[in-house]
């Protein structure tokens, strides 16, 4: 038997409570936030997550600056079926409509390289490897 609608807005409030602050944590690193280089017993992963809905991409693509030989986990989550290219490392993962796909990789070369889709042509960000 289903509890009756009143017993399970509490439930629901929750439930988009802890979407709400997922989205505000995975915003915090995502392409647009600015980045440091990693300090002393920092993590040396620069993690970039970025979502794709109704060709916008969230957050806005902006630059991310990147340490020379620190490792970079660019996360992408599409509403359509794409390629996400990193240029210059050449690196690309196959979108698949709702599905996370990662593209990972030792930033070993100085630069700007550009973060995009191949099909949708869309800009997911900018690294600036230094």
């Amino acid at each position: 038997m289903t509890p009756p609608l009143d017993r399970r807005r509490p439930l629901l409030a929750a439930l988009m409570l802890g979407v709400t602050l997922l989205t505000a944590l995975l915003t915090a690193t995502a392409c647009g936030s600015p980045g440091a280089a990693p300090g002393p017993g920092a993590s040396t992963v620069k993690e970039i997550t970025v979502a794709i809905t109704g060709r916008q991409v969230t957050p806005p693509p902006g630059r991310i600056d990147v340490a020379k030989g620190q490792t970079v986990r660019i996360t992408v989550t599409g509403d359509a079926a794409d390629v996400a290219h990193v240029h210059g490392y050449d690196k690309a993962a196959d979108l698949k409509p709702g599905t996370p796909a990662t593209i990972e990789f030792v930033a070993d070369r100085d630069g700007l390289f550009e973060v995009e889709t191949h099909g949708s042509k869309l800009q997911l960000c900018q690294l600036v490897v230094r």
